[in-house]
């Protein structure tokens, strides 16, 4: 903390101020640090001090203990009060619109003391999370192999090709991907998996998908399509709440690609608390519809 003050205030005096500590014992300290390095970590001015390099990568992971600690002294001070467990979980879009409130609602509803800590990411971010520990429970939805984690299985979805009621393939009963490229398109980000999988049919075709807009969830994608900004592959599920009230019609790709499988994601199952296990095996039971 006194190191990060240095480097944020320029100063080991102001430093030392903002730390509660005397300039001398704060300056011991700094030496101290650099002595057990072996390496200067600032350059002394008359008018304060600048990092050397060694300094800056010190800053950085300098920080990101301090974040950490903070983290834990945050997540422990929950265990005083009740909680009984946390788990991170980290999900692509289409597995929190689609699925995860009601199954995590049944899950909470039995296990009230428990901390869930969700955050959307698009799939390749997830594998690198639980590959690095960051999160426990990984959602995602690309089908490479994946021999450094252990996969189960969740949900399938069946991708859709949505249009305005009015626009001029409304009409079919089902598209081969290719009659949907004269068109413009309303897509995800870049990095989704979705987006990666259309671009990877689109090269497979010698071809190139017109994005017109990129946006972050589906919600804005039937609204921008609904605006007749572009078509969009989807979700059948994703698209099923908006159709109506929106005019949008969705029609069945005839690609076997369009058929997804979700999938769970853990970096060792037997070494995940008890309470992370059970939310595994909650998950990844067959849905009982």
């Amino acid at each position: 903390k006194l190191f990060v003050a240095i480097a944020e205030e320029r100063s080991i005096t102001h430093a030392a101020q903002r730390q509660n500590l005397v300039l001398s014992a704060a300056s011991k300290r700094i030496s101290d640090l650099e002595t057990a390095i072996n390496a200067p970590l600032l350059y002394r001015h008359a008018r304060g001090v600048t990092l050397t390099p060694a300094g800056t990568s010190f800053l950085h992971y300098a920080r990101q203990i301090t974040h950490t600690l903070e983290r834990m002294r945050g997540e422990l001070s929950e265990y005083s009060k009740g909680v009984k467990g946390h788990i991170r979980i980290h999900a692509n879009t289409s597995a929190i619109i689609q699925f995860l409130p009601e199954e995590l609602n049944a899950f909470v509803s039995q296990h009230p003391q428990v901390k869930l800590d969700l955050e959307e990411q698009v799939s390749s971010a997830i594998i690198r999370s639980v590959s690095e520990g960051s999160a426990d429970i990984g959602i995602f939805a690309v089908n490479d192999a994946l021999p450094d984690l252990q996969i189960f299985p969740y949900h399938s979805d069946r991708l859709v090709v949505v249009v305005p009621d009015h626009h001029p393939l409304a009409h079919r009963k089902r598209l081969a991907f290719a009659d949907t490229l004269a068109f413009d398109y309303v897509g995800l980000q870049a990095d989704s998996s979705l987006t990666e999988r259309l671009m990877a049919a689109s090269m497979e075709l010698d071809a190139s998908i017109k994005l017109r807009i990129q946006v972050r969830s589906f919600d804005c994608m039937c609204r921008m399509i609904q605006a007749n900004i572009g078509i969009g592959i989807l979700p059948a599920s994703a698209v099923a709440p908006h159709a109506k009230s929106m005019g949008l019609k969705a029609i069945p790709l005839k690609e076997s690609w369009a058929a997804r499988e979700l999938k769970i994601c853990v970096r060792e199952f037997e070494a995940l608390p008890v309470i992370a296990r059970e939310l595994v095996e909650h998950l990844s039971q067959p849905s009982e519809t």
